[in-house]
């Protein structure tokens, strides 16, 4: 029988949810991380986060080695993290890569400019993770986090950071 991890956390499940889509899209940049077949690759992207349409959306050049890999190994995990404020979320789901060029220009941003002269570059790609499940590490705060730590070091008791739990979906 698997061993399924301990929730650390009172907040329902559709809470947990609730919090990781929240804080995904306050984030905005992750580490994205693919699978070549050999080894793992991770690469900080900005995301565009749609809880409704249950989709979470990068823009890519179509030179990028992550599309071979999406396009063989479709499994992704996207890593956010606030260490400010000692809040991660990670995503795992699956992506699919295209060339929807109306999405990439109800997407795009000024912030874009940066890589491409405008949305209608022929070389940004779209890249769509699809999330079927996550895991949440909430804490209150760093000072409360640091606190939590320096008891338990103390007492040796196990420490209490916050939230800590898993969801689907």
């Amino acid at each position: 029988m698997p061993h399924e991890k301990q929730q650390e956390t009172d907040m329902s499940p559709a809470e947990i949810a609730d919090r990781v889509w929240e804080l995904a899209k306050r984030i905005d940049f992750c580490m994205f991380d693919t699978w070549d077949g050999s080894k793992q690759q991770s690469r900080p992207l900005s995301s565009r986060v749609f809880r409704d349409e249950h989709a979470i959306y990068f823009l890519t050049s179509a030179t990028s080695h992550k599309l071979e890999q999406i396009e063989q190994y479709p499994r992704v995990n996207l890593a956010y993290a606030d260490t400010g404020s000692m809040k991660f979320v990670s995503i795992s789901g699956d992506a699919t890569a295209s060339n929807d060029r109306a999405k990439i220009k109800e997407l795009w941003s000024p912030f874009d400019k940066a890589w491409w002269d405008d949305e209608n570059d022929p070389d940004i790609r779209l890249i769509t993770v699809r999330p079927d499940s996550a895991e949440l590490w909430d804490s209150p705060n760093k000072a409360i986090a640091f606190s939590a730590m320096l008891v338990s070091a103390v007492t040796g008791a196990k420490p209490k950071f916050g939230d800590n739990a898993t969801v689907q979906l």
